[in-house]
């Protein structure tokens, strides 16, 4: 476990992307991307996905390695970031793990084994048909594994058929398969989580999705829709299944870009409330004194 890891994490919208900047410029660090949407192409402005003139010189991995369409599972990840890592320390550098998909973060830095227990093929066909013909999944996850359905997003319809495929063929929860495991950390990792006072965070998210707009996210989500993408992970994410909606014609452009605004909030909470309960951050409020947090993160940095 002599191998280190820096891992920012924390709601969206709350300027994790300027601190793995700064971070990585003052001790030589790359970014991974620890965000399960930001791997897709194509999926940019939704997304917040850190622009190549933004990086300041800073190695970046694990972004635009998808095309919408292709399947990428927490297993997959786990495996490409692992590699990033070695390659990272091979060159003498520190991997700085950034972003807000709290389970793939997770993966990483514990020895969880993916196995084959809890597949069942023939269930999740039965549950993909399910979804297809307009069945609310989720609402079914709800009944059954009421912690499940809580960290899991509705849209997020991969993850809410993997948890009801592990019920219907263990007879266990995802938490309960999860805990037979016992995982350990296999890196030398230092977690820091970053938060904003409620109000302030929900009125950067507002912000960030109008400047969504601005920067053009209706035609990005568009260019997907006539490409016939549908029904896939990466389409599902904030900012363009409301846009799928409002193609669709089942809602206005208003209500669309209040449900993305919406869905990002409470998705923001889910977020923190995750991080808070299943790993140890070391919290900074970044609510004022933004520039001094960051030296003082910094600073905190320079034994590791």
């Amino acid at each position: 476990m002599n191998k280190k890891v820096i891992v920012i994490a924390g709601p969206t919208a709350v300027g994790k992307t300027e601190l793995s900047i700064r971070l990585s410029k003052a001790m030589n660090g790359e970014v991974i991307n620890g965000d399960a949407m930001q791997v897709y192409r194509r999926l940019n402005i939704g997304t917040a996905k850190i622009k190549p003139e933004e990086m300041q010189g800073v190695p970046h991995h694990l972004f635009d390695i998808l095309d919408p369409d292709q399947v990428f599972s927490a297993a997959d990840y786990q495996r490409a970031v692992r590699k990033k890592i070695s390659e990272i320390h091979d060159r003498g550098a520190i991997p700085v793990l950034t972003g807000g998909t709290g389970l793939y973060i997770q993966s990483v830095l514990y020895d969880y084994n993916f196995s084959d227990k809890g597949k069942d093929p023939d269930i999740r066909t039965r549950l993909e048909e399910a979804h297809q013909q307009g069945i609310d999944l989720h609402k079914k996850l709800s009944v059954v594994d009421q912690d499940s359905a809580a960290d899991i997003h509705p849209n997020n319809v991969r993850r809410v058929i993997r948890a009801l495929e592990i019920i219907e063929s263990t007879g266990m929860t995802p938490a309960e398969l999860k805990s037979l495991q016992k995982p350990e950390a296999i890196y030398d990792h230092e977690l820091i989580g970053l938060d904003m006072d409620r109000d302030h965070l929900y009125q950067r998210i507002n912000k960030r999705v109008d400047l969504m707009i601005d920067e053009g996210l209706v035609q990005e989500v568009k260019s997907l829709y006539e490409d016939g993408i549908r029904n896939v992970t990466s389409v599902q994410a904030i900012g363009y299944k409301e846009l799928y909606d409002y193609f669709d014609g089942k809602t206005t452009y208003n209500e669309a870009i209040e449900s993305i605004k919406q869905n990002s909030r409470r998705y923001a909470k889910r977020q923190l409330t995750w991080f808070r309960n299943k790993m140890d951050f070391k919290w900074f409020n970044m609510t004022e004194n933004r520039e001094k947090k960051i030296k003082e993160i910094i600073n905190y940095f320079a034994g590791f």
